[in-house]
């Protein structure tokens, strides 16, 4: 494989017009898989400098993922849902259980993205209670930018706190 998922060529099954949103999600994964693999689990709840910890930022991409991917599907929210929101940040799952949500809601996300007809991607998709305007496209897009603002955030931050911790 290429240095990045994008110079790699399409991901099989996925449309066209969504190549970017699954080479966005493939190399999201593939780099918090490779920084988080030996991260001490000791460090996963630390807040340096008062920025958000290594464990919120996995909680927080597998719950965006989730969310932005249900609007897409044009489904409200469950309770399950607004339940994982509502715990994000709240330290308790294991480093172990955090990166096995985000790979299975990485999958989803890709096994959705295969199922999506390119010809539904500029339909009218409303979000949240207020039902804010997006499309579908627009909320797939926005689904891998903010996993990837994430994937940026989370290593600086695991990466700072390894330093700190080895002086």
């Amino acid at each position: 494989m290429a240095t990045e998922y994008w110079m790699s060529g399409p991901v099989e099954n996925i449309p066209a017009l969504l190549q970017p949103v699954a080479h966005a999600l493939l190399q999201a994964n593939q780099e918090i898989n490779n920084l988080m693999q030996d991260f001490p689990e000791d460090l996963l709840w630390e807040k340096p400098a008062g920025l958000a910890s290594p464990g919120y930022h996995l909680q927080h991409v597998s719950g965006v993922l989730d969310r932005l991917f249900t609007y897409a599907r044009a489904e409200a929210l469950s309770q399950q849902q607004f339940a994982a929101l509502a715990d994000e940040g709240n330290p308790g799952a294991s480093l172990h259980d955090l990166l096995d949500h985000f790979n299975a809601q990485v999958h989803q996300s890709l096994m959705q993205l295969s199922a999506t007809p390119e010809d539904t991607l500029t339909a009218f998709r409303g979000v949240g209670r207020k039902q804010l305007p997006s499309t579908v496209l627009g909320l797939l897009f926005h689904a891998a930018e903010h996993t990837m603002r994430h994937t940026g955030q989370l290593l600086v931050t695991a990466k700072v706190l390894l330093d700190m911790h080895a002086r």
